[in-house]
């Protein structure tokens, strides 16, 4: 569609500077491109591109033989389709358009079985027809509505950052175990006010051995208490810590300045 609209444009100009024989003659050609049945329908679009009909003294309408008016009647109907498909969704758990397509035509039949879906018909069976990628298209902004907010509860570093020295005491070496990563995962599940679980991750950098400490939240005692916890488990002697933003690190460097264990 995207490639003929400057076809129309152009063919509509031509017509519009033709003789009456050469208007017959493009007639037909934008007939047989457009699959237009009404010949007086065409001949009128061609003859109005272009036009300018000007609404009281500032606003007007251009006429554009390339664009589609916009239909009331269908942007209602795409509106319910979008509110049926949306209760269709919350039923089969919020499932997204790829795993719901398959069983969409099994799962509406059973809905209107049992009464749990009302629709209009044109409604419902534009819905069967639907593609997965129209069903995530429709529900968009539906989904960005449940989307939880405020996950990442560590913030960029200041200037402080740069006064502090992010590694330990140790000479940092990452080709030997010992220097691990450090960060805390909050599972506060979309709502960061009050006290919430924390997790202490810890990873090795020279070998990827992992280690997960749940602790009640993020006070310099809980990750005292699970560092020393790690380092009672590790394989390696934990030879330095490092984390990525300002609020780790003080904690790093009020709780242990980090030495051998054996």
């Amino acid at each position: 569609m995207f490639e003929r609209r400057p076809i129309y444009r152009e063919t509509a100009k031509q017509y519009q500077k033709a003789s009456k024989k050469e208007k017959k003659e493009i007639l037909d050609y934008f007939v047989r491109i457009t699959g237009l049945k009404n010949r007086n329908y065409a001949a009128r679009l061609l003859r109005q591109h272009g036009k300018t009909i000007y609404v009281g003294k500032k606003n007007y309408l251009k006429a554009d033989i390339a664009k589609r008016a916009k239909d009331l009647g269908e942007r209602k109907i795409r509106r319910r389709g979008t509110k049926t498909s949306k209760k269709v969704w919350e039923i089969e758990n919020y499932m997204c358009g790829k795993r719901l397509k398959p069983i969409l035509n099994e799962v509406l039949d059973n809905l209107l079985a049992n009464g749990h879906l009302h629709g209009s018909p044109q409604a419902i069976e534009n819905l069967r027809h639907i593609s997965a990628s129209s069903i995530d298209r429709l529900l968009k902004h539906e989904r960005k509505k449940l989307e939880i907010k405020g996950r990442k509860g560590t913030k960029p570093g200041t200037l402080l950052k740069q006064q502090i020295a992010i590694r330990t005491w140790a000479e940092w070496d990452e080709n030997c175990p010992g220097f691990m990563e450090i960060d805390l995962v909050a599972h506060e599940g979309g709502n960061s006010r009050g006290d919430f679980a924390q997790t202490l991750n810890m990873v090795d950098v020279w070998s990827g051995w992992t280690e997960l400490v749940a602790i009640k939240n993020k006070a310099s005692k809980w990750v005292r208490e699970a560092i020393e916890k790690v380092k009672g488990r590790l394989p390696f002697d934990l030879r330095g810590i490092d984390s990525d933003t300002v609020l780790n690190l003080l904690i790093i460097l009020c709780v242990i300045g980090v030495r051998r264990t054996r």
